[in-house]
C-alpha cells in the first residue's frame, strides 16, 4: 500500500473514504479538488498518491476500500486502547509531550461533515480560530452548525439587554467570523444579560461536538491564547453515547427556555 497515504490520520483517511464512495473526489484527482478533504500539509502527497494508484489500475471504489483496509489494520493493532486522546497546550521542555488544542480543534472543524456543536464561554480573535470551521460550512453547504456562547454583563452594568445582546450579535459577525462566510445558528443563556436580576448565570461550559460522534472537552476558550499558549488539558472522545447526552443536554436547554437563538 503507498506509504503516503499511510502516514495520513484516521479523520482523514475516512474523510477520503466517503469522498471516493459519494464521487466527490474523482481522476484526475487535482491540488485543488483534494484540498478539500485533507490539510494543506498533505495536499501534494495524498494527490499523488491517488494519482499513482490510478496508475496501477484501480478505481475509485478500489481505493476506498484499501484505504479503509488501513484503517481497519490500525484499529485492529491498537487492541483495547480506549478511544480517547488527551489534548494539553502549555510550554515545551523535556518530557513534556503537547498535542496542541488548536491543532485538534482544527482537525474537528476541518474534517466535520453533517453537524458541529460548539460551546464556549470566552471568544477572542474568532476569525482565527473559526477560520476552518468557515471554510468547511462554505465546502459543504448542508453542514449544520450550532454555537452555544457566553454573553457576558458586569454587576455593575445597566445596559439593556437588547442592547448586550445587539452588540453581542454584531461583534461576533465583525470580529469572531470571517468575513463574508455562511454564519452559524447562535444561541446564548437569557439569564446571563437579564435585567434586574441580583445574580446572573454564565455559559462557562468549553465542548464541541463533531458529526454526532466526536466530543473534544477542554478547559481552553476559544480564544489564541487558549487554544495555543495557556497550560489547558482537554479529552478528545470518540463515542456517540457521549455525543448524544451532550446535545440532548443542550437541545433540552433550549426547550426549557436556558438557551435563546440569537441569529
Amino acid at each position: 500500500m503507498n506509504g503516503c497515504l499511510e502516514k495520513l490520520s484516521n479523520s482523514d483517511l475516512q474523510t477520503l473514504v466517503s469522498a471516493l464512495r459519494s464521487e466527490r473526489l474523482a481522476p484526475p484527482y487535482t491540488a485543488l479538488q483534494v484540498a478539500r478533504f485533507v490539510p494543506a500539509s498533505v495536499v501534494d502527497s495524498t494527490r499523488s498518491s491517488l494519482a499513482e494508484l490510478v496508475e496501477q489500475g484501480f478505481s475509485e471504489k478500489q481505493i476506498a476500500t484499501a484505504i479503509e483496509l488501513i484503517v481497519e489494520d490500525r484499529l485492529g493493532r491498537q487492541g483495547s486502547k480506549p478511544p480517547i486522546d488527551l489534548v494539553t497546550s502549555g510550554p515545551e521542555a523535556p518530557g513534556i509531550t503537547n498535542r496542541d488544542t488548536s491543532v485538534v480543534v482544527r482537525e474537528l472543524f476541518s474534517h466535520a461533515n453533517d453537524s458541529v456543536i460548539v460551546i464556549g464561554y470566552a471568544v477572542y480573535q474568532g476569525q482565527q480560530v473559526f477560520e476552518a470551521l468557515a471554510r468547511r460550512m462554505e465546502q459543504i453547504p448542508s453542514l449544520h452548525v450550532q454555537f452555544f456562547l457566553n454573553v457576558p454583563r458586569t454587576d455593575a452594568d445597566t445596559t439593556s439587554s437588547e442592547i448586550l445582546i445587539a452588540r453581542f450579535k454584531q461583534r461576533f459577525k465583525d470580529k469572531h467570523w470571517p468575513t463574508g462566510c455562511r454564519l452559524p445558528e447562535v444561541y446564548y443563556d437569557p439569564r446571563s444579560v437579564a435585567d434586574d436580576v441580583p445574580v446572573r448565570s454564565s455559559l462557562h461550559a468549553k465542548c464541541i461536538v463533531v458529526d454526532s460522534r466526536k466530543v473534544f472537552v477542554s478547559s481552553a476558550n476559544f480564544t489564541e491564547a487558549g487554544q495555543e499558549r495557556n497550560i489547558e488539558v482537554g479529552l478528545r472522545i470518540d463515542s456517540k453515547w457521549l455525543a448524544g447526552q451532550i446535545t440532548n443536554h443542550f437541545r433540552q436547554l433550549f426547550n426549557h427556555g436556558f438557551a435563546k437563538r440569537a441569529f
